[in-house]
C-alpha cells in the first residue's frame, strides 16, 4: 500500500512512495506526532538521480523487515534535497561536524523538535567488513541511546545547533578585504593542488570545479599575470589540462553531449553517470570564456554539444529546463552510455576503426567489459567523425533510458540563463540568447510575484510552482537578469531597461528577506522558518556556488551599471569576510574569489547609439571574424543604449573614453 510520499509532487519521493516505510514528507505535522509519540525523528535525504541512494532503497527501505523497525522506533521524513536546499544544508552540516565528511543519501536523526544529534551516508543492511555499522543494528542502537540517554542526546544537540550557530559567521573572518596580493596568493595556491599529469584538483574522485576555473581565468586577465611571465605559464597550463581532460575524458558524454556530475577515477574516465542541470550550466560558461583566451577548437564544440543536448533532452514544454537524469538505467548504472566494439562494428562498418582509435574503445573495455568513448585523436580527427556519433547516438536513444526528473528549479534555470547568455555573446549565437531569454520569461511567469517586494517561488511541477525561495534562487536570479542586460542590446533590443530593473527588484528583495543587520552575510532561509532549528548562512561553494559568493558579483555588477553607492556598501562588506578564507581556503570560497578579481578589474559599460551596428560590435569584440588572429579574452562587458552617444563610448569606473565609431579600436581598448 502507497505510503504518504504518494501523494507527492517530487519524483524522489515518489520513488519512495512504495516503500513499506511510513514515510513523512517534510511538514510540521511529522513534527508534531513525533513529540506526542516520544519518537526520535529519521531525516533521510536524498535526490532522483543518486545512485547509492537508489541502492539504499532497494537493500534497506524496501525490505519490510527493516522498514518495521524504522516505523516503529522513529518518525521518518524523506526530503528531495534539491527541492529543499536549506533542509539538505542544516542536515548536511549536523553530519559532516559529527563525521567529517557527508554524501547522499544523507541519513541524519534528530530530537522530536528537529533538532539534530547523530547521523551518516550510506548504511548496509548486514556487517560486510568495510567498518560500516549495518543500518538495523544503527536503528536500534540509536533509538536504545534515546530512550536511556535523552538528557544526553538533548545536550549533544544543544552543542551541534550553537556550533552549527557559530558557522553563520564568516570563518576566518578578521575584517579584511581580500587585497590583490591575497588574490594572486590564492591562485597560486590552487595552482599547487592541481594535478599535473590527468588535470582536475586533488585526487579521485574527481569533480568539475568551475568557480575555481573561472577565478583562475580572471586571474589570467590581470595586469599582474601578463607581466609574470612565470604565473602566466601556470596558470595557462592549469587550466588547458583540466579543460582539455574533462572535455576528452569520461566525464564528458562523447556521444550525446553535456557533463556527468563526477569522475571516480583520478584520470577521468569512469563517470558517476547522473547528468545535472547546475553542472551543464556553469561549464557552458567555463568553456565559453576559455575558448575566449585560447581558441581551443574543442571548447566550442564542447559549449555547441553542451547546448544541443540540454534542447534535445532536458527542455521541457514551458521554456525552462529538467533537473536531472539518473545515474542508472533498470537498476543498472551506466548501461545507456557504454558500447562493447562489435555494437560499433555493426553501426559504423568501415569507420569503426578509425572511432575506435580515436576514442579508446578496445575488446577488453575501460568499464565492466565495456566501453566508456574517450577523446584520443585531435579535433580535427573529432569533426570528422561526427557523422559517426550521429548514428551511434541514434541507435543509443532506441535503448532504455534513465529517468529524467522533470521538475524546474528556478535556481538551476537561473543559472543556466546567465551562462547561456554570457556564451551566446562570445560565440555569437543569438538563438542561445532567445532560448536564455525564453527561459526568463517562463521564470516570470511561474516562479515570481511582482509588488512593493517581489516574492519567489522554489520548484515547478509543470505549470504549479510551489515553496518558498532561498538567497541563491533570488541571487542567482539576479545575476541571470545583469547577464540578459548585459548583451540585450545585441541578443534583443529594447529589452535592457527591463531586464536590468528585475535584477535591481530582485537585490532589493535578498536585502529585504536575507540580510543580517547585525553581521556580516546574508541568510540562506527567510526569518519565518520555524522548522529550522539553525538559521544559517551561506559561504562556501559545493557543486554550486555559495549565496554569500554570488552576491559579490551581483553587487559589483549593480554598483558599476547604477552608481548606486548602497551596492558599494554592500559589497565591501560582503568582502570583509572574505579576508581570512582567501588566504586559508581559496577552494572553497573561489566564486567569491572570482567576483572580487573582476571587480578590480572593472566592468565595462559601453554605451552606444541605439541604431549602432552591434552584430560587427559582437565581432570584433569576441574574434568572430578572424578566430585564428588573436585572442580576444572575455571580461566583463555591459552595453548600453543611450541616445545622443556617437557610435560608441567606453567606460570603466569613472573613466571614460572618446566616442568612436571604430568598433577595433574599442576591443583594443578592452
Amino acid at each position: 500500500m502507497p505510503n504518504r510520499l504518494a501523494q507527492e509532487r517530487s519524483l524522489y519521493l515518489k520513488q519512495h512512495a512504495g516503500n513499506p516505510v511510513d514515510w513523512w514528507p517534510w511538514c510540521p505535522e511529522a513534527f508534531a506526532v513525533a513529540q506526542a509519540s516520544g519518537k526520535p525523528v529519521l531525516v533521510s535525504v536524498g535526490y532522483s538521480s543518486c545512485h547509492w541512494c537508489h541502492v539504499m532503497a532497494r537493500e534497506s527501505f524496501e525490505q519490510p523487515w527493516i522498514a518495521e523497525l524504522m516505523n516503529q522506533h522513529f518518525i521518518c521524513i524523506k526530503v528531495d534535497r534539491e527541492e529543499r536546499p536549506e533542509v539538505d544544508k542544516l542536515m548536511m552540516d549536523a553530519v559532516q561536524m559529527i563525521n567529517g565528511h557527508g554524501g547522499w543519501p544523507l541519513n541524519c536523526f534528530c530530537l522530536p523538535d528537529g533538532r539534530p544529534f547523530f547521523g551518516g551516508t550510506y548504511f548496509p543492511p548486514e556487517d560486510r567488513g568495510h567498518g560500516q555499522v549495518p543500518w538495523p543494528q544503527l536503528l536500534m542502537r540509536v533509538s536504545d541511546f534515546f530512550h536511556r540517554s535523552k538528557a544526553e542526546l538533548a545536550a549533544n544537540a544543544d552543542a551541534i545547533a550553537q556550533n552549527l550557530t557559530h558557522l553563520t559567521r564568516a570563518p576566518d573572518a578578521d575584517g579584511s578585504s581580500p587585497q590583490p596580493a591575497d588574490l594572486l596568493a590564492a591562485a597560486k595556491r590552487l595552482c599547487e593542488q592541481h594535478d599535473d599529469t590527468y588535470g582536475g584538483f586533488g585526487g579521485a574522485p574527481k569533480f568539475p570545479s568551475p568557480p575555481t576555473l573561472d577565478f583562475l581565468l580572471a586571474i589570467r586577465s590581470t595586469a599582474a599575470a601578463e607581466q609574470d611571465r612565470a604565473l602566466a605559464t601556470r596558470l595557462d597550463a592549469v587550466l588547458t589540462v583540466t579543460l582539455g581532460a574533462m572535455a576528452r575524458g569520461g566525464l564528458f558524454d562523447q556521444v550525446g553531449g553535456g557533463f556527468h556530475r563526477y569522475c571516480v577515477d583520478r584520470d577521468w574516465t569512469v563517470p558517476h553517470f547522473e547528468k545535472m542541470l547546475y553542472d551543464n550550466a556553469l561549464l557552458l560558461g567555463t568553456y565559453a570564456e576559455a575558448w575566449a583566451r585560447y581558441r581551443d577548437p574543442l571548447y566550442a564544440r564542447i559549449c555547441e554539444e553542451t547546448v544541443a543536448w540540454l534542447r534535445r533532452e532536458m527542455r521541457l514544454p514551458n521554456g525552462l529546463y529538467a533537473a536531472a537524469l539518473d545515474a542508472d538505467t533498470d537498476h543498472e548504472e551506466g548501461s545507456t552510455y557504454v558500447w562493447k566494439p562489435a555494437e560499433v562494428v555493426a553501426l559504423l562498418g568501415e569507420e569503426a576503426l578509425p572511432f575506435a582509435a580515436a576514442y579508446g574503445l578496445t575488446d577488453q573495455g575501460n568499464f565492466e567489459g565495456a566501453n566508456i568513448p574517450k577523446l584520443r585523436a585531435k579535433t580535427a580527427e573529432r569533426d570528422r567523425l561526427a557523422p559517426a556519433r550521429a548514428k551511434l547516438l541514434a541507435a543509443r536513444d532506441l535503448r532504455p533510458q534513465p529517468a529524467r526528473d522533470d521538475k524546474a528549479l528556478l535556481g538551476w534555470n537561473a543559472l543556466l540563463v546567465r551562462q547561456l547568455a554570457k556564451a551566446a555573446w562570445i560565440f555569437g549565437r543569438k538563438d542561445w540568447f532567445a532560448l536564455a531569454a525564453a527561459a526568463e520569461d517562463t521564470i516570470w511567469r511561474l516562479f515570481a510575484t511582482e509588488g512593493p517586494t517581489v516574492a519567489l517561488r522554489a520548484v515547478a511541477h509543470g505549470d504549479e510552482a510551489t515553496l518558498a525561495g532561498n538567497l541563491t534562487d533570488y541571487v542567482w536570479l539576479a545575476q541571470a537578469e545583469l547577464a540578459l542586460a548585459a548583451y540585450a542590446s545585441w541578443g534583443l533590443p529594447g529589452q535592457t531597461a527591463r531586464f536590468s530593473a528585475r535584477a535591481h527588484a530582485l537585490m532589493d528583495a535578498a536585502a529585504t528577506r536575507f540580510a543580517d543587520p547585525h553581521a556580516v552575510g546574508y541568510f540562506f532561509a527567510t526569518a519565518d522558518r520555524e522548522d529550522l532549528s539553525v538559521r544559517q548562512k551561506d559561504w562556501f561553494d559545493n557543486a554550486v556556488p555559495a549565496g554569500n559568493s554570488s552576491l559579490i558579483h551581483a553587487c559589483a555588477e549593480s554598483h558599476a551599471l547604477t552608481g548606486e553607492e548602497r551596492w558599494q556598501v554592500a559589497l565591501t562588506d560582503l568582502a570583509q569576510a572574505y579576508g581570512g578564507m582567501a588566504r586559508n581556503v581559496p577552494n572553497g570560497v573561489a566564486h567569491a574569489l572570482d567576483g572580487l578579481t573582476r571587480h578590480a578589474l572593472g566592468l565595462a559599460v559601453l554605451k552606444h547609439a541605439p541604431n549602432a551596428d552591434m552584430d560587427r560590435l559582437q565581432a570584433a569584440l569576441c574574434g568572430q571574424v578572424n578566430t585564428s588572429a588573436h585572442a580576444r579574452p572575455f571580461r566583463g562587458l555591459h552595453l548600453q543604449p543611450e541616445p545622443g552617444t556617437a557610435g560608441f563610448q567606453l567606460c570603466v569606473g569613472s573613466t571614460c573614453l572618446a566616442p568612436t565609431t571604430d568598433v577595433t579600436a574599442i576591443a583594443a581598448a578592452l
